[in-house]
């Protein structure tokens, strides 16, 4: 009887020190980030993405105390870097830029996926949006959206447009548009925005819709012109820029947007974290004012914001994919 209540009381002890042990103890995830932070950037350095990521990685050092490593994985359409984000460890110290592409229309596009969006991957905060923008060289014949139409329809096979990636919203937009108006052009997917504007600069290619940031030192210079914009209202940076919709294609909207994810398994505390502290990042003047610069829309919002925002695009797109008939193998 004794010998029982002794081994009674001494796990009663051990429970009771375990728990006192546990209460003191610092939360496994209390010292995020304990390291550096990982950011993987699914495009080539130079792009937009890499843009916004690095102009909120000393902010966002600040608020961590540890840097954030940027590792530039272009290719596929920017599923090899967002395939690698779901593969990581999840502990919260990689995260991933994604966009469009690779998260809301990769599925419809793929027969086969390395990863899969909503199972893999989880969404943290929209960073940004924007509307595309439709260039053409600065000698082109075509001086208005219009016009630019007219010819294409001239052309037909023999035009050929430059895209950032297969798959990217740079690759649907023109393939809606073109869809519209009748022609079967030739795609040329490149990865990332510097090699694509750089085609559409040497005369490689006859068009690209992208986002303006990547264009401006082209336009600056003289050789490259804008003809409309993707957005449903004219952008505030280029007000007298028209749109698509108002220029012969009614109805037209195709945004480029992008946010910060993590491997499907990060504990909620640090997901939490991530995104309160990108969203103070985003308020911060000098932030606002470099996206700006940048042409730019600041995101922010919760995670379940921006997952609905997520799925209402995958649906719009994946109709837009399977009327059009566009697969990537």
């Amino acid at each position: 009887m004794y010998t029982r209540r002794r081994h009674g009381l001494t796990r009663l002890l051990a429970t009771a020190l375990t728990l006192a042990c546990a209460a003191l103890a610092p939360s496994a995830h209390a010292a995020w980030p304990d390291k550096p932070v990982k950011v993987i950037v699914p495009c080539p350095a130079g792009c937009s993405l890499d843009g916004i990521v690095r102009t909120l990685a000393e902010p966002l050092r600040a608020r961590w105390g540890q840097p954030l490593v940027v590792e530039n994985r272009a290719g596929a359409g920017g599923t090899l870097g967002m395939d690698a984000v779901a593969k990581a460890p999840a502990d919260g110290h990689t995260l991933g830029i994604g966009f469009n592409g690779p998260i809301a229309f990769a599925p419809f596009l793929y027969k086969r996926l390395p990863y899969q969006p909503e199972r893999d991957l989880l969404p943290v905060v929209l960073t940004t949006s924007q509307p595309n923008v439709l260039a053409v060289r600065a000698d082109h014949p075509a001086r208005s959206l219009p016009e630019f139409l007219a010819w294409a329809r001239k052309e037909g096979s023999r035009l050929s447009y430059a895209s950032v990636g297969n798959g990217s919203s740079s690759h649907l937009a023109a393939e809606l548009m073109l869809s519209q108006i009748g022609v079967d052009a030739v795609h040329v997917p490149y990865s990332g925005s510097p090699p694509a504007v750089t085609s559409l600069a040497a005369g490689e290619t006859q068009m690209l819709i992208t986002v303006e940031p990547p264009l401006m030192p082209l336009i600056q210079g003289g050789r490259v012109r804008l003809l409309a914009t993707t957005g449903a209202k004219r952008m505030e940076s280029l007000p007298q820029l028209p749109t698509l919709a108002e220029s012969g294609l009614p109805g037209f909207e195709a945004l480029a947007w992008n946010g910060l994810f993590v491997p499907a398994g990060t504990p909620a505390a640090v997901v939490e974290r991530v995104n309160a502290d990108v969203n103070a990042v985003l308020q911060q003047p000098a932030v606002r004012e470099a996206l700006a610069k940048q042409g730019l829309v600041v995101g922010g919002g919760t995670p379940a914001a921006f997952r609905g925002f997520i799925q209402d695009e995958s649906r719009k797109w994946g109709a837009v994919i399977r009327k059009v008939g566009i697969t990537i193998d």
